[in-house]
C-alpha cells in the first residue's frame, strides 16, 4: 500500500472522526434528559429514521443533529432546476459555472438549514418531560436565535467536511458521512435488541428473522450492484503488439444500477424534510398529515418506491451520456456490431440504459421499502428499512473500489518510475 493511499484514508478517518465529535456537542440552552426520553418513544416513527441518518445526533440535540439533509435537497432542487432550464444546465457543465452552482447550492443549504433549524426550535418550546420539565432551559426568542446560529454552523461544517473527504481522501464525502452516521447506531441497536430478547419483550425466532433479512438484503444488494451488462465494441483499426490487422473485441460496460445510491438518499431527503416541519405545529390537521408519513406506515413506504423509481430514471440521465460515449468511440475508431456509428449508437445505447434502468429502480424501489415489510410483520420496536443497508453496502463497495483504483494506480506509477 503506497503512502499516498495510507494518507488519504488516515484524512478520510480523520474527517470521519471530527465528524463523530460534533455529534456529542449539544445546542446551548436544551434538557437533554427531556429529549432523550422524546425520541425513545418515537424510535419507530420518523424521528426514528431521521435520528438514525443523523448518526444519533438529533437525539443528543447536536449542532449538527440536522446532519447533512440539508445540504441534500438543496442538491435535489438544483439538479432538477438544471433538468428543467438549460441554461444552469450548461453553467453545470463548464468548470468555471460549476463552481457558481456549487455556491448557489450552499446559499440554498443555508436557506434551508434556518427555516428547519427555527422549525425545530418551535417543537421543542411545546416539548416537556415526564416530570413536567421544559425542553429548553432559556428565553425562547434567545433560544431560536442560537439554536439557528449552532445548527447552521454544525451543517455547513459537515458539509465542509464531506467536500474535503472527496477532493483529498478516499470515496464521496456526502455518502461517507451518513455511511458514518448509520453504521454509528449499529452497535445501540444490538444492544437494545438482546436487552429486549433477555427480558422476554422480543421473541428469539423473530431476531433470526431480522438477521436472514438482513443477509438477504445485503447479499441482493451485492449481487445487483456487481451486474452490468457489457455492450461489445470492435476496434478495426487498433494495432495490438505486432498484429496491426487484428480486430479486437472490447466492451462498454453499462451498470444494472446506473444512478446508485443517490435516488433513496433524495427520497428519504424529500420525504423526512416536511416530517422535521411540521414536528412542530400542534395543529390536529398537520399532526395528522405528519403521523400519515410515518416510516412506520405504509403511505410513507410507497411514496418513497415513487421517488426512488423517479431519481433512478433522473439520475441515471445525467450520468450516463450516451452521445458523448458515441462521439467518443466514433472518434477513436470504434463501433458496436451491426449498429451504425453516430446517432444510431447513442439510440441503441440509449435503449440498452433504459432497459437496465427499469430493472434498477424496481430493484431500488423494493430494497428501500421490502425490508420495511418483512420487519414490521416481526413487530420489530424500532426503525429499520432497506434504505439504511443500501446505503451502507454501496458506500462501502464504492470506497472499496476506489482504494482498489488507488493501489493499481501507485502499482502502474512504480512500474514506470523503473522504466517497466
Amino acid at each position: 500500500m503506497s503512502n499516498d493511499l495510507v494518507k488519504k484514508i488516515l484524512i478520510t478517518l480523520g474527517f470521519i472522526f471530527a465528524y463523530r465529535i460534533l455529534a456529542y456537542v449539544p445546542v446551548p440552552g436544551v434538557n437533554l434528559d427531556v429529549i432523550k426520553e422524546f425520541f425513545d418513544s418515537n424510535s419507530s416513527n420518523a424521528l426514528g429514521m431521521f435520528n438514525m441518518f443523523s448518526g444519533n445526533a438529533a437525539q443528543r440535540m447536536s449542532i449538527i443533529s440536522l446532519g447533512i439533509m440539508p445540504y441534500i435537497t438543496a442538491s435535489i432542487v438544483m439538479e432538477l432546476l438544471a433538468a428543467t432550464f438549460p441554461t444552469l444546465g450548461k453553467m453545470k457543465k463548464e468548470r468555471d459555472g460549476m463552481v457558481k452552482y456549487m455556491q448557489i447550492i450552499r446559499y440554498a443549504t443555508i436557506v434551508i438549514t434556518i427555516i428547519q433549524a427555527i422549525g425545530v426550535s418551535a417543537g421543542l418550546s411545546s416539548m416537556t418531560g415526564r416530570a413536567g420539565e421544559s425542553a429548553v432551559m432559556i428565553d425562547m426568542t434567545t433560544f431560536t436565535a442560537i439554536a439557528a446560529a449552532s445548527m447552521l454552523t454544525g451543517t455547513m461544517l459537515l458539509m465542509w467536511i464531506g467536500e474535503q473527504i472527496t477532493q483529498r481522501g478516499i470515496g464521496n464525502g456526502i455518502s461517507l458521512i451518513i455511511f458514518a452516521g448509520i453504521v454509528s447506531g449499529i452497535p445501540s441497536a444490538i444492544g437494545g435488541t438482546i436487552n429486549l430478547v433477555n427480558t422476554g419483550e422480543l421473541n428469539f425466532l423473530v431476531v433470526v428473522g431480522i438477521l436472514a433479512v438482513i443477509l438477504a438484503t445485503v447479499g441482493a444488494i451485492i449481487y445487483v450492484e456487481m451486474g452490468e451488462r457489457r455492450v461489445p465494441i470492435s476496434y478495426s483499426r487498433k494495432v495490438v503488439m505486432q498484429n496491426q490487422h487484428k480486430r479486437i473485441m472490447n466492451y462498454v460496460p453499462i451498470k444494472v444500477n446506473l444512478s446508485g445510491v443517490i435516488p433513496p438518499i433524495f427520497a428519504s431527503a424529500i420525504l423526512m424534510f416536511p416530517s422535521t416541519i411540521m414536528q412542530a405545529s400542534t395543529n390536529p390537521t398537520i399532526q395528522k398529515i405528519n403521523d400519515f408519513l410515518s416510516p412506520n406506515g405504509y403511505a410513507f413506504n410507497v411514496l418513497t418506491f415513487i421517488f426512488v423509481i423517479f431519481f433512478a430514471y433522473f439520475y441515471a440521465s445525467i450520468v450516463f451520456n450516451a452521445k458523448d460515449i458515441a462521439d467518443n468511440l466514433k472518434k477513436q475508431g470504434g463501433f458496436i456490431p451491426g449498429v451504425r456509428p453516430g446517432e444510431s449508437t447513442a439510440l441503441y445505447l440509449n435503449e440498452v440504459a433504459s432497459r437496465l434502468t427499469f430493472w434498477g429502480s424496481i430493484y431500488l424501489g423494493l430494497i428501500s421499502t421490502l425490508p420495511w415489510v418483512l420487519v414490521k410483520t416481526m413487530g420489530v420496536p424500532f426503525f429499520f428499512g432497506g434504505t439504511a443497508v443500501l446505503i451502507v453496502v454501496q458506500v462501502a463497495l464504492d470506497t472499496m473500489r476506489k482504494i482498489e483504483a488507488q493501489m493499481y494506480m501507485s502499482k502502474y506509477e512504480t512500474l514506470s518510475a523503473v522504466g517497466l
